[in-house]
Formats: C-alpha cells, structure tokens, sequence
C-alpha cells in the first residue's frame, strides 16, 4: 500500500526522511528520489571522508547515476547527516552538496532541496533566510499529518544487524544435532559427504574399508534416529527449504536448525535456497536441477547466476524477509566454526532487501571466521562499490 504525506515545508520533510527509511541515519548523505512532486524512496550512502574536490565529483557523479537509474526519477533532494557543526563557514559539507548540484544539473536532474543536519542546527543551501548557525534542530520534531503510523526504530542504520541472542542451552543442542547428522551423513552417503567442499581433500570414489571404518566409528557413537531422519529431509532440498520459511524462528528444533547449517555451508545447496527464496518453489527445483547438471559437465544457466548478481525478476520481499529471520537465527545458533555459511546468507539476503549496511556486518563477521568466503567477499565487494540489485531500481 502507498502511504502518501504531504510536508508543509524543509523542516516536515526532514522529520519525514527517518520514517521512510525506518531508522534515523548518522554520518550519511541521504537522496530522495521524486517523479514530480511524489518521492519514489530514499537511499542511503555513508558521507565521504575525503574534501578532495574530483574524489567529491566522482561520488556525486556514481551517486546521480543511481538517481537516473529510477525510470521515472526527474528530480532529487539531498540531506546529509553530520557530526559537524556549522561555523564561521556556515553549512558543513557544502562542496559534497555542490557536486551533486553539478552532476544532477549534467544529467537534467532537478534538485528540489539540498539539506544539512549538523550536530548543532541544520539548514537548506535554498533558504536565503538560514542563519549561519542554522535552524534550531528543536524544529525537525513537527512531522506532518498522516505520518505517525510510520515506525522509525531504535538507533541508525546499523540498528538490527546484530544476530539474535541465543541461549547456551540452544546452540549447544543445535552443536550436538549438527555432529550427530554429519555422523549420518558420513554413514549413509560415504566418508567424504559430510565434508564441505573446502574441507575435502580428495576427490572420487573412496576404498570400500575407508567407508566401513567410518560406519563402524559412527555406531560406536550410536548415530541419533533423529539425525538419519534429517537426512532424509536433505533428499528432497526444495521442500526443505520451503518448508523452512514456514518454521518460528525463535523456537527451532535442534535438528531443523542442524540441517540449514549444513547446507548453507555448502556453496552448491546455498545457492539453490537463495534463489528458491527469491523465486519459490519452481526456482528451487531449477536451480536444483542446474547444479547437477553443472556437475556432470553443462553450463549453468544465465538467467539463474545473474540471479544472485541481482538481475532479473524482483523478488517477494516478504519471502526474502522470512529468508533474513531465520537465516540470522540459524547464524546465531551455529557452532562459531560452522556460522560463516549461514552468515553469509545473511549478507546477500540484506543487500538483496537493499540494506547494504547490514549486508556488509554479516559478511565481514563471515570473513572473519572464515577468510576468502566467496559468497561474502563478493557481497563486500558489491557494498564498497555501491552496486545495487537491478531490482532496486524498479517498482514492485
């Protein structure tokens, strides 16, 4: 449904720009896009360190180009949320707000406002009447009529991005169901299929006494009914991850948990449940189907990689929201040793939702647990370039 408020003046639309994005920013240079007099949503960018006046072109010039990528965007107004204080040379980052005056000018991009909210006032480079010490910040809590039932949560942008709290008692029960299915796996499947494909250090069929000693150490453990039953739920991936976007986040069974933490360990069975989540249920079974015929030797189908580079059909957000909760669930309950997988699920699915923010936390959590993780080098890659999913860029 679109919610649409009117603001009466600078002061209403600043106090507006917090609850279209959810949070309050800090450090930030905020664009909202219009198509006429309507916005079309917001972005967010952290503000730029250097005062390099081409480093400064350069930003604004990849920043406008993002604003011309909304089809039906024909102009902008930029906030930028500071530290700073104004002082002797009145609005802190002028020459930042200069350059992206020059770059929307070049594209025919109007400017409708160009805004600033310093430490200690803030202030329109459009208000000839702006004192140099700006405006009182007192005046940004007049929002308009039709604006309350806009929730703006507690903290700025990195607000949310911490994993849930977890009890000991839950992570060590999903500990204990994930060695007891890889003992399952290791037992029904052969010596190497409980492995990640990091972990494996050989490659084909391995010697019959390899596969028997495996068996007999995992009976001398007593390989748990429940973890063979898991197993057999791997057997049918799709309806697994389907089903999962279905179970309470908040009170997973152990070997639920224990299963998604395996495979969003693996790249190959990743890779089908981020697309599933994207596409549903016909998606997973393609993507399914792809990755074995990858292996036996096939390429992989465009339309299905360029998926996770963001292009193509935009997703269902809710289906990639329940995606995002379960998946920090499933991150947060998971032995640290084996938490890079889910956490770098976490990260494509934040940037996949355009929260590029948090996406950023996620990966380099997995970085730090896991060094060189591709999934999460490459979403850290596309964050520090600023690439956005295509499908941010289009209407739903």
């Amino acid at each position: 449904m679109t919610t649409t408020v009117k603001a009466a003046n600078a002061a209403q639309f600043l106090s507006l720009v917090p609850k279209m994005l959810g949070y309050r920013p800090t450090r930030s240079l905020v664009l909202v896009p219009f198509t006429g007099a309507r916005s079309v949503g917001a972005m967010r960018f952290d503000l730029p360190e250097t005062a390099d006046i081409d480093e400064l072109d350069r930003f604004a010039a990849t920043l406008i180009g993002m604003v011309c990528r909304l089809p039906e965007a024909d102009a902008v107004a930029c906030i930028a949320y500071t530290d700073a204080v104004f002082g002797a040379d009145g609005m802190p980052h002028r020459e930042l707000i200069a350059a992206l005056e020059r770059r929307a000018d070049a594209c025919g991009i109007r400017v409708t406002d160009a805004l600033c909210v310093a430490a200690d006032g803030w202030g329109s480079v459009f208000d000839p009447s702006c004192p140099p010490s700006g405006h009182p910040l007192l005046e940004l809590g007049s929002e308009p009529a039709g604006a309350g039932h806009l929730a703006v949560a507690d903290g700025d942008q990195a607000a949310g991005a911490e994993l849930p709290r977890v009890h000991l008692d839950e992570s060590e029960r999903t500990a204990r169901a994930l060695a007891s299915l890889e003992d399952a796996v290791r037992l029904l499947c052969g010596p190497d299929s409980g492995a990640r494909p990091s972990d494996t250090r050989t490659s084909g069929d391995q010697p019959t006494d390899a596969a028997a000693s495996v068996a007999e150490s995992a009976g001398q453990r007593r390989v748990d009914p429940r973890a063979l039953a898991a197993v057999c739920t791997l057997d049918d991936l799709p309806t697994l991850f389907e089903d999962a976007l279905g179970w309470d986040a908040e009170s997973l069974a152990p070997f639920d948990a224990a299963a998604l933490v395996w495979c969003l360990g693996r790249p190959a069975l990743r890779d089908i449940a981020l697309v599933q989540w994207c596409g549903g249920m016909a998606a997973g079974d393609e993507a399914l189907e792809a990755q074995l015929r990858w292996e036996a030797g096939e390429e992989y189908p465009t339309h299905l990689a360029m998926k996770m580079w963001g292009e193509g059909e935009r997703p269902d957000p809710d289906r990639l929201e329940a995606a995002l909760t379960l998946s920090r669930r499933i991150a947060a309950a998971a032995p640290r040793a084996e938490r890079a997988g889910p956490l770098a699920a976490c990260a494509w699915l934040a940037w996949a939702l355009g929260r590029s923010t948090h996406a950023d936390r996620y990966a380099t959590r997995a970085c730090e647990i896991e060094p060189e993780h591709g999934l999460a080098e490459i979403v850290r890659s596309f964050v520090h370039a600023g690439h956005l999913p295509d499908w941010a860029f289009r209407r739903g």
